[in-house]
This record gives C-alpha cells, structure tokens and sequence, in this order.
C-alpha cells in the first residue's frame, strides 16, 4: 500500500488552512496514497498574544470540519487522518486536541483526544502551556481499518513510550503521531524517538508535521517521516511545505515480530504496572 504524508506551515486564517490541507490530499490520492496523514493543529495556529482564538474556532466531532473531510475520503476512496483539530468541550475556556481517523466511505473511524500535554519550556525562544488552553484526554484509541488496526497519537505523546507499547497490545500494526514538533528539540529527538517507537514495538510509524513559525511561541521542525518496524526510514521530508508518498509492506510488521518477539517477551510479572512517585 501506499502512505500519503502532509506537512505544512499552518497559518491564522482558518479557511485557508483547510483549503490548503485538502489540495495537498488531493494531490496525495492522485500519486495513489490509500492512507493520508496531515499533522497536528492542520485548522490553526496562532502566535501567542492570540491564543484564546483557539476556542473560538473549536468545533464540535462529527461537526464541519470531520464533515467536509469525510466527504473528501469518500470522494478519493482513500483512509484519512485529520492529524488534530481543536475539539469543543464543557470547559467555556479549553479544547480538546483531537485526532480523528476517517475512512474511504467518509466514516469517523476513531477519535483521539491527547492524553499529555506539552507543558514545557525549552529555552527563550521555544515554550507552550497547552494546558492553559486544552484539556488532557484520558483514553487510548486504536481503530480497526481496512488496512489494519491503527493506533491513534499526537505530538508530545512520542515521549512517553508506555503509550505506543499500549497500543500495540491493542492491536496496532501502525501507529500515527501527527506533529507540531519544535526545532528546538527536533534535531537531537524527532527521528530518534520515532525510531524507537518503531522498533520497540515492531510497528509502522507514520509522523506527519507541521513546518514553519508561530510567532511568540516556537519554530516547527518539520522532518514529516514514516518509519517501518525494523527502525528504517522510509520517507523523511525537509522543513518545507509539501507532500510525499512512500510504499509499505505492512507484512513487514509480521516478519519483525517474529524475528525479534519483543511483545511476547514482556515481563509484566516482574515489572507490572508499577509507577513511582516522581524524581527524588
């Protein structure tokens, strides 16, 4: 099959973000991508002294936006991830951020709230309360396809691997991790983590992200990337708009599994699920 990857460089304006987003899955159908992946906050993006217009412009899911995009999946026949979009809550000052997979009948196949937020400061230049603005979710999803069964994650997720080994016990041959990654950590973390997220649990990684600016707040890496189940990249894009299409063997999965069972090989009679209390 064939994975379709969008990066792009989300701005202000809303509608132009969408109409952006759905030339660039036009163009990744016509190269004959059968799963579509656009990165995180693919609708908005905007500079700090700006962020309350992330609750403006949430929408409800199913709402317009998974409306207009379903009838697009079922117009090319092709499975597509709306990386993230800002999903309205109770809350009258906080969005979800919200994956949602769809299939080529234009179906919600399954939604994805993020579980961790990216509450960090970098440096200077580079830092974000997403809490200030978003609500944690507090489930993991993966959603049966035609293609397989696909584990949902977002961004700031990838660090936290007890995440992905989730999903593949869950089923999951792939995982997406649509990105708004930073420049800042992207260099030294991206690949490596993506990498490893792979590897650990012999899955594919598909990573679509964002490139470019946001005023106040960060410069994005870029670096939209999949990742086979032995750790190899198979695609990985520069930090400019655009889109690429990659073939993948998803046997490949089976044949790493078996090679190296990791997953049967678990411990969980020694280690559980035990958490510790935090840095001492």
């Amino acid at each position: 099959m064939k994975i379709g990857l969008v990066q792009l460089d989300t701005g202000t304006d809303p509608a132009a973000n969408l109409a952006r987003s759905e030339s660039a899955v036009r163009e990744a159908a016509a190269q004959g991508a059968e799963l579509i992946a656009l990165p995180e906050v693919m609708h908005l993006r905007v500079p700090a002294d700006q962020i309350g217009r992330t609750r403006e412009h949430a929408q409800p899911i199913p709402g317009p936006i998974t409306e207009r995009f379903g009838g697009l999946a079922d117009q090319l026949g092709v499975h597509l991830l709306l990386g993230s979009i800002g999903e309205t809550s109770n809350d009258p000052q906080r969005t979800h951020n919200t994956s949602v997979l769809l299939g080529p009948d234009g179906a919600l196949l399954g939604r994805y709230r993020k579980v961790h937020l990216f509450d960090v400061r970098v440096d200077d230049q580079t830092g974000d309360r997403e809490s200030d603005r978003c609500l944690a979710g507090d489930e993991l999803v993966a959603a049966d396809t035609a293609l397989g069964r696909v584990g949902l994650s977002i961004c700031y997720d990838l660090r936290f691997p007890e995440l992905y080994r989730a999903l593949a016990l869950m089923g999951a041959r792939i995982v997406c991790v649509p990105a708004d990654f930073t420049r800042a950590t992207g260099g030294a973390h991206w690949l490596t983590l993506l990498r490893a997220r792979a590897i650990e649990n012999g899955v594919f990684i598909v990573a679509p992200a964002q490139c470019g600016g946001v005023p106040g707040r960060y410069t994005a890496y870029g670096h939209s990337a999949v990742i086979d189940p032995w750790g190899r990249v198979l695609i990985e894009m520069d930090d400019r708009p655009g889109v690429a299409v990659v073939d993948v063997d998803l046997v490949e999965v089976d044949r790493v599994r078996a090679k190296l069972p990791a997953l049967e090989h678990r411990r969980p009679d020694v280690y559980g699920h035990t958490q510790g209390d935090g840095p001492s």
